[in-house]
């Protein structure tokens, strides 16, 4: 199987914008983010508080029936956890924000915390899930003749198209500009994001490409499309990006370092 195979015509790479990610592309690395801007950053935390940029839904994505109330309450912890680490990321910055005051903004102890998330960059991350979940349920969808690097591009388009009309459960467009801001503010979270290797995108593409989770080959698919997507969205922030900053800008810089990539593997030889 070819994993780059595609019939659309390339265009014209951007050498400067993508040799340091072909180079390294098991590294995934983005440029340094600035600051976060005062302006977006009350807008969000105004989102925050109304609820609209939350991830209140991620925990229960695709679940099958109603959660019963213990769950409902592990799940508003959860959330809550979250929207407390967002809030501080945006106040004081990511590399100021501790574990315990994480805790103590949800009203939980630390204790409490490291029962939902193993690491403070986990609960940023988390910030991902509903997007995962989404692109996950979306390669089902994907006919198997596609490359599994197109089909992950084509799943991440199709998604991020439904995001503004409520069509992806537990991901709103503030919720999307809330998730750039925050991950694109520092390099360890950007790192972090870029090696995400999610156990339903990950059995979806091994199924795909009739290999096993732990091949090689599928651990190469994932080291380029982290170079794709952190070479086309890793500047996305307030201060940097030029348009709204949300899933449609989002979708259209993928789509622009996919082809450069495509444009760029086409005159490697």
């Amino acid at each position: 199987m070819r994993l780059f195979a595609d019939t659309t015509p390339p265009q014209q790479p951007d050498l400067r914008r993508l040799w340091w990610w072909v180079a390294l592309v098991f590294l995934a690395v983005g440029g340094a983010a600035d600051m976060v801007a005062a302006a977006l950053r009350s807008t969000i935390l105004q989102a925050v508080a109304a609820g609209a940029a939350t991830m209140t839904d991620v925990s229960d994505v695709g679940a099958g029936s109603e959660p019963g109330l213990r769950e409902r309450k592990k799940q508003r912890t959860r959330a809550t956890l979250i929207n407390s680490a967002v809030q501080l990321c945006l106040d004081q910055g990511y590399e100021k924000t501790t574990v315990d005051q994480i805790a103590a903004a949800a009203d939980v102890s630390s204790r409490t915390f490291s029962r939902y998330f193993a690491t403070k960059d986990a609960v940023y991350l988390a910030l991902l899930d509903a997007l995962i979940q989404g692109v996950a349920a979306e390669l089902e969808t994907i006919p198997r003749d596609v490359s599994p690097v197109r089909a992950l591009r084509d799943a991440h388009l199709t998604v991020l198209g439904k995001v503004r009309s409520g069509g992806v459960p537990g991901l709103s467009s503030n919720g999307v500009a809330l998730m750039l801001e925050v991950l694109n503010s520092t390099n360890e979270l950007k790192l972090a994001a870029g090696e995400i290797q999610d156990p339903l995108v990950v059995r979806a593409l091994a199924d795909r490409m009739g290999v096993e989770p732990t091949s090689r080959r599928l651990r190469m698919v994932n080291a380029v499309w982290s170079a794709i997507i952190v070479t086309g969205c890793g500047d996305l922030t307030c201060d940097i990006a030029a348009g709204e900053l949300g899933p449609e800008l989002m979708a259209e810089r993928i789509s622009e370092s996919y082809d450069q990539f495509r444009a760029l593997t086409a005159i490697a030889d």
